[in-house]
């Protein structure tokens, strides 16, 4: 597929102008250090602008930075549901969660087109539009968690935003440690999440 000229010209304007950056039309990389070791985050700022941007919102607030991962879900841990996935569930600092911004629209699998593969990055919620900061991380392909997914009763799904681009190895190490039902125990904490350099 290629783009218009009058699509190439209004990208070509915004950049020169600087209205556009390029984080906001491509890829964003974050380097997410926890104390079992790094996990790098690519976050998909052109379909799932809102999600992604959301994300970096937090990141760049430094919220992520003495949060945890404090939960991982498996097959054997989920004895009330009958559809089973697979998934590491991480929180901001706790210190900070009186200071979370407010929820934000949910971009739905069916809009972005981001399906929930191995490694996928899914915001976590209750309600449709209820996501605030924090995100899961699919371990094995999660089908159930897109949009007509049984997984969440209203079917809507969860929104994908992005994926592990290096240190899978770190995420099921999480995913394998001890746990007190799907409450990790002790949590796995996290150092800093920061952009990396362009």
């Amino acid at each position: 597929m290629t783009l218009g000229a009058g699509r190439v010209c209004l990208i070509f304007l915004l950049l020169s102008s600087g209205c556009l950056r390029q984080e906001e039309w491509g890829n964003v990389t974050v380097v997410m250090k926890t104390e079992l070791g790094e996990i790098e985050l690519a976050l998909d700022t052109i379909r799932a602008p809102i999600t992604a941007k959301n994300f970096l919102r937090y990141a760049d607030a430094g919220f992520y930075d003495g949060g945890r991962f404090f939960r991982t879900v498996t097959p054997g841990n989920q004895p009330n549901n009958k559809v089973k996935i697979d998934v590491i569930q991480c929180e901001i600092d706790t210190a900070r969660q009186h200071e979370e911004f407010p929820p934000i629209p949910m971009e739905s699998t069916e809009k972005t087109g981001i399906l929930h593969k191995d490694g996928t990055l899914s915001m976590a919620r209750d309600g449709p539009n209820t996501a605030t900061s924090s995100f899961s991380i699919c371990v094995h392909d999660q089908p159930e968690l897109n949009f007509g997914g049984k997984r969440n009763p209203d079917g809507y799904g969860f929104a994908a935003f992005g994926h592990v681009r290096a240190g899978m190895d770190v995420v099921r190490k999480i995913h394998a440690s001890n746990a007190d039902g799907q409450r990790l125990t002790p949590p796995v904490r996290i150092l800093s999440v920061k952009r990396k350099p362009q």
